[in-house]
C-alpha cells in the first residue's frame, strides 16, 4: 500500500501542512487530556538550510504524514550548538504501519547532516509509545531534557549524533 507515496518539501504554512498539524493537535489533546503542543513555531524556522518540512502524499494526492526539523543552537531551553530538532512527526491513522514515519525521519536526518547539523534531538511524551519505539529503533537514546516541555514529568527527550553514512 506504500506504493505511490510521494514525499516532498513544502512550507510549514502550506494548507496541507496546516491540515495535518490540526490533526496532530487533536491527537495530542486526546492523549494528554486537553493540551496540544504549545511550542512556538514560525514558518521561517523550517526554511532550508535552517530546517525542512516534509509531507508524504498517497497515490490519490492526500497528505498522510509529516515531519520537520529546525536548527537549534545552545540556549536557555537546553539545546546545544549544532542541534537539529525534529518537529511535527505525524502519520494519519489510516496510513500507520507503512513505514512512512521511518522514511520521513531518514530524509530529515540526511538533510540536517547535509546542512551541517551534528545532532538530531526531539521531544515526545510518555503517552506516545509508538513514537518512542520508532526513535529507539532508529538509534535515538534518552537525553537530558530540553525544549518547551522540559519541566513536564511526561516529557521524554531523545538525541542521536549525526554522522555521514559509511560503507557497510
Amino acid at each position: 500500500m506504500s506504493h505511490g507515496i510521494n514525499i516532498r518539501a513544502v512550507p510549514y504554512d502550506h494548507p496541507d501542512a496546516a491540515a495535518l498539524d490540526a490533526q496532530v493537535q487533536v491527537e495530542y489533546r486526546q492523549r494528554y487530556d486537553g493540551e496540544g503542543d504549545a511550542t512556538f513555531l514560525d514558518p521561517a524556522m523550517f526554511l532550508p538550510p535552517n530546517g525542512l518540512y516534509l509531507l508524504a502524499y498517497d497515490g490519490a494526492g492526500n497528505p498522510v504524514a509529516s515531519g520537520a526539523w529546525r536548527r537549534q543552537e545552545k540556549n536557555d531551553e537546553g539545546y546545544s550548538d549544532g542541534d537539529a530538532e525534529i518537529k511535527r512527526m505525524y502519520v494519519v491513522p489510516q496510513a500507520r504501519g507503512l513505514g512512512l514515519a521511518r522514511r520521513i525521519l531518514a530524509e530529515l536526518e540526511t538533510d540536517a547532516l547535509a546542512a551541517g547539523r551534528t545532532r538530531m534531538v526531539l521531544e515526545t511524551g510518555d503517552k506516545q509509545p509508538e513514537a518512542i519505539a520508532l526513535y529507539l529503533s532508529s538509534g535515538y537514546a534518552l537525553s537530558e531534557k530540553f525544549g518547551y516541555y522540559r519541566d513536564y514529568p511526561s516529557s521524554r527527550c531523545m538525541a542521536k549524533p549525526l554522522r555521514a553514512a559509511v560503507g557497510t
